[in-house]
């Protein structure tokens, strides 16, 4: 039992270290103030603030699964309370979509734990209302086999054909419909009856016509999309189906302006690059001639004027300057349409001149929360996030350059002995499982002690040196390239030098000044070579501009 002029001292010393704490939050040194926040805890653990101010760092370092693990720490009361409001804050964040979707009512523990802190309950109903909205999208949604693809009905060379909002008019109408239902019901009979009988509602209107391919049913989708492109536009034209490098330099000076490309080429890229990606393998083998480069660029994360500076420092992309692009092109920053746009456009120009790989924000659940979603919808129509979704199902795993160095998103796996073949065999044209070879090199990080552990974000895991170095062994690699993680220098090398973390998006959603950085390797040897670069100037846009409002409560 420590004396009282003890705890007295470390009292002291604990808002000492705070202190330091703060100023490293300020600096937007998160790993360093999630450390001293750490210290001051092991001094006073029954201090709240420390407690909640190292779970805010893990938040910005968007470490959710540690943050929840931490959560679950005893505490007392006081403590509890706090870091359990940050539990559920972690849960909103990249497992949000998991979490609703599992329909989980997490509304009296809320309203137990805060009855009275108006703050939570504003945070409450924004989730209330996310579950009702994804519960009656389910409701009304067609079973995937009977589903049929957005492309299906598209014809960007057929000017005035493809479905537009109306396309969606089911899904309008029968919220609408079941709308009325559920008022008629709530008199009627009470609410749970008046759920049930508005989801029926919806289902029967939507299935009459959702995807069935003819204009018959309860509702009709005879109306169109104008894909027509009007006198007055003056931005980029694609001439026939052909996309040049004209074309892709103005759309590139238009985006810079903050000018729009007409939907009728945004369209016509989309729909190439689905047929393009759909023939490639999980697994894509890249060769690089001796004496030649190739550079692998990490997150971009929707900041597109630092993609200009990075092609500005290293040239734009060509059959003799190619590149890969490691995932995560899109979310966070606001110009993740434009960032997305451009690399299909140069993939469509010339598919060995860019090489695109998927990352764990490709796919819908991450678009609807952290902003790609609604930046579709805002600068083109809901349609477009339909055939985002598609394409984004499309995108290779992995690559690897000439036998030896493997590129992934993520990381490796929960399991020894994956084969290079293993991975080539995934299907995968679906969104990204919880589990197994697929949700694991999207979602995995590397880890300084061996083995393995769990994810510091909840989704994947943690893997050690041992790990990589066996991966490599039995696969004859040389190297491992990921992406996933932003780093203060813009890359990171670890694991005995065997794993190398590039991150593309410098000072990442404008608040955590750290660099980017990309690889340049030139054969035979592939000696990595990293290029370092500051952030650039953009238009007063704030990142998360398009982000679900639950999020933006958080940001």
């Amino acid at each position: 039992m420590p004396s009282m002029e003890t705890e007295k001292s470390n009292i002291s010393q604990a808002e000492e270290i705070k202190f330091l704490a703060n100023e490293a939050f300020k600096a937007h040194k998160f790993s360093q103030a999630i450390a001293l926040y750490t210290q001051a805890i092991e001094l006073n653990s029954q201090s709240a603030v420390y407690w909640a101010n190292r779970a805010f760092a893990h938040t910005k370092l968007e470490e959710y699964g540690l943050l929840q693990a931490r959560c679950s720490v005893s505490c007392n009361g006081k403590v509890q309370r706090s870091t359990k409001g940050f539990s559920t804050v972690a849960r909103k964040m990249d497992k949000l979509a998991i979490v609703i979707n599992k329909g989980v009512d997490i509304t009296p523990k809320v309203k137990k734990i805060c009855p009275n802190d108006p703050d939570a309950a504003k945070k409450l109903r924004e989730c209330e209302k996310a579950v009702l909205k994804l519960k009656f999208e389910e409701a009304i949604s067609v079973p995937e086999s009977e589903r049929r693809s957005v492309a299906d009905f598209i014809d960007y060379q057929s000017i005035g054909t493809a479905p537009d909002s109306s396309y969606f008019s089911t899904r309008v109408a029968a919220v609408a419909a079941a709308i009325v239902v559920v008022a008629v019901m709530l008199v009627m009979v009470g609410p749970k009856a008046a759920a049930g009988a508005a989801a029926g509602v919806a289902t029967v209107l939507v299935t009459g016509t959702w995807f069935a391919g003819g204009s018959g049913g309860v509702l009709s989708k005879t109306r169109t999309l104008d894909l027509e492109v009007e006198p007055q536009y003056s931005g980029a034209r694609i001439e026939g189906d052909v996309v040049t490098i004209d074309f892709v330099k103005k759309m590139m000076d238009d985006f810079k302006n903050q000018k729009s490309l007409h939907r009728r080429y945004a369209c016509q890229i989309v729909l190439q690059m689905r047929d393009m990606l759909r023939a490639l393998p999980s697994l894509v083998d890249i060769n690089i001639p001796n004496g030649k480069h190739f550079t692998v660029c990490g997150d971009v994360h929707g900041q597109f004027y630092d993609l200009l500076n990075i092609f500005e420092l290293n040239g734009l992309p060509s059959e003799d300057n190619p590149y890969l692009f490691n995932g995560d092109f899109v979310d966070r920053g606001s110009f993740s349409l434009e960032v997305i746009l451009t690399l299909f456009a140069f993939k469509c120009m010339s598919p060995s001149a860019i090489y695109l790989s998927r990352g764990n924000h490709e796919s819908k659940s991450m678009n609807k929360i952290y902003g790609f979603e609604g930046e579709v919808k805002s600068k083109l129509s809901e349609i477009f996030v339909e055939l985002f979704a598609e394409v984004f199902c499309c995108l290779p795993l992995a690559h690897v350059l000439n036998e030896k160095v493997f590129v992934v998103h993520g990381g490796l796996f929960s399991v020894d002995g994956v084969k290079l073949s293993d991975i080539r065999a995934i299907d995968r044209f679906c969104e990204p499982p919880e589990e197994g070879l697929m949700c694991e090199l999207l979602w995995s990080d590397p880890q300084p002690q061996p083995g393995r552990g769990p994810s510091k974000r909840g989704v994947g895991l943690s893997f050690g040196a041992d790990v990589t170095k066996r991966f490599l062994q039995e696969n004859n690699l040389d190297l491992v390239v990921r992406s996933h993680e932003v780093k203060d220098e813009g890359y990171e090398i670890e694991h005995d030098g065997k794993l190398i973390t590039v991150f593309s998006a410098p000072n990442y959603c404008d608040q955590m000044g750290n660099k980017g950085a990309f690889i340049r390797f030139e054969a035979p040897d592939l000696k990595p070579n990293i290029v370092t670069f500051s952030s650039v100037p953009h238009p007063d846009v704030k990142p998360m501009a398009y982000a679900n409002n639950f999020l933006r409560m958080f940001s």
